[in-house]
């Protein structure tokens, strides 16, 4: 038949394989930069990279020759970690597909001194055990002295089942139904709190609850409605000598609005209510404000609502305070004191890097994501015509947002730079990698969440990006022209 059965690589006849000439794997994991390499990314990470660039060998793919250059040229591609950094174009704050809040600089020095042994239990002074994370507790009560205590989990959905096990297991929980959230990827809260062994008893209706439908609910005993949620496998009745409600719950709807004929009812009025009945009020504010924010005057906070009444706070970490994932409970001292001992609490706990980098967020400088929602849009204005004239591209206007369950439906005034609509994808994929958005047409860039510092940064990225999409096109264009050269002479 005239066919070759050698596979690729293979030599003929009186020919030496060249495959015996591929560096051997000893030898190539005893070269000093890989050996570095290993102990900064993992031998498996740097074993693996050794041998896919044998294998491309193998495959004739590179010559033998060029294998310890593929090498050392694919350790400076690789990381012991895949998570990637990237450059947020997109105007979104905090947000959730590319890690919510961003770090301040003081946190990620805070976390990487954590990374080892530190005193995160442990008294330097006597040589005794210490609270966990005490400094994280002082700052957050000195951000936000209306809170008698502070404990910290691991995220908001933890804040909230550690409450509602704790001060509700076997009861029912009021909870007004326009405040059923869903959040992303189909994440219910009701459902999160139906599993700690609680009943959610809705109140009101989607658009107007009124004070009346709590009390009723407190006064018309058990059992709920047939909107009410099932309870969690772990459910128990309520002790005859308990009453059948163990907390009212306020949700704040941070990720939507309700407009038009409606009505809730506020915490103070709530917090009346819950004290009447010997009950706690569990306010969940989710988008993670301590403190009145003039940015965005509607966001509840922290402090507000403690002042308000509420028992307990809810509020994440990674959002607005713009530090560490994490789930912060504000509140009444013996309401936290219940929380901490109960056994979930030890479920839940956050780990010493988030306590450094909560501490840190709070004693150290405005965190990017403050910078970036009280960002001057006249300001931003200079930037962007400054750098779309080094890009060749256009200012537009463009409204930023807080995203990530804060600030619901509110705009933030701003510029971003219109590119070339198929620059997109190449940003995206490029090195380092930077994230806009398509509208009308065109890639936006908005500069609202892009240090200053990363300007130039972010004009090679666009460079790189453009010079590949020239290089590919160019590509393109032989193979065109073949291709109507084979059309327009069918007999070639």
């Amino acid at each position: 038949m005239g066919h070759d059965a050698k596979g690729p690589g293979t030599a003929g006849p009186g020919a030496e394989d060249p495959r015996r000439r591929i560096p051997r794997t000893d030898r190539l994991l005893a070269l000093p930069e890989v050996a570095a390499a290993s102990g900064a990314m993992g031998e498996r990470v740097v074993h693996d990279l050794v041998r896919a660039a044998q294998d491309r060998a193998r495959r004739g793919e590179i010559a033998p020759e060029d294998v310890t250059a593929a090498v050392l040229a694919s350790l400076g591609e690789h990381s012991a970690s895949t998570l990637r950094p990237v450059l947020n174009a997109t105007g979104v704050i905090v947000h959730t597909n590319l890690g919510r809040a961003p770090l301040s600089a003081a946190a990620r020095q805070a976390v990487q001194d954590a990374a080892g042994y530190t005193d995160v239990e442990f008294d330097l002074a006597t040589g005794a055990r210490s609270r966990r994370g005490a400094g994280a507790r002082a700052a957050l009560l000195a951000a936000c002295p209306a809170a008698e205590d502070a404990l910290v989990v691991n995220n908001g959905a933890a804040a909230l089942l550690l409450a509602t096990t704790a001060l509700a297991a076997g009861r029912e929980v009021l909870w007004s139904r326009g405040e059923l959230v869903e959040i992303g990827a189909g994440f219910r809260l009701a459902e999160l709190v139906a599993s700690a062994g609680a009943r959610v008893r809705e109140v009101g209706t989607t658009n107007r609850t009124h004070a009346s439908d709590y009390r009723d609910a407190l006064t018309a005993g058990t059992g709920g409605d047939p909107g009410s949620a099932a309870p969690g496998p772990g459910a128990q009745p309520a002790p005859a000598d308990e009453p059948p409600v163990g907390a009212i719950l306020k949700v704040h709807t941070s990720n939507y609005r309700i407009e038009g004929f409606t009505s809730e009812v506020g915490i103070a009025e709530l917090a009346a209510l819950a004290h009447e009945h010997g009950l706690p009020l569990i306010a969940d504010l989710g988008s993670g404000l301590l403190r009145p924010e003039t940015a965005l005057p509607d966001e509840p906070d922290a402090a507000s609502a403690l002042a308000a009444g509420a028992g307990v706070v809810i509020t994440s970490g990674d959002k607005l305070l713009g530090g560490p994932q994490a789930g912060i409970l504000l509140g009444r001292r013996e309401v936290i004191a219940r929380l901490a001992r109960h056994p979930l609490a030890r479920a839940v706990r956050a780990d010493k890097l988030a306590l450094a980098a909560i501490e840190a967020t709070l004693a150290g400088p405005v965190p990017p994501v403050l910078t970036a929602l009280r960002t001057d849009p006249d300001t931003l204005r200079e930037r962007t015509d400054a750098l779309a004239a080094r890009l060749g591209g256009r200012t537009i206007a463009h409204d930023g947002r807080v995203g990530g369950g804060g600030g619901a439906e509110v705009p933030l005034p701003g510029w971003a730079i219109a590119l070339e609509e198929e620059l997109a994808a190449e940003l995206r994929t490029g090195d380092p990698a930077v994230v806009g958005t398509v509208q009308g047409g065109a890639c936006l860039l908005d500069l609202r969440c892009v240090p200053a510092e990363d300007e130039d940064t972010l004009v090679g990225a666009v460079a790189a990006a453009r010079e590949r999409l020239r290089v590919r096109e160019d590509r393109r264009r032989p193979e065109r022209a073949s291709a109507q050269d084979a059309e327009q002479d069918p007999g070639r």
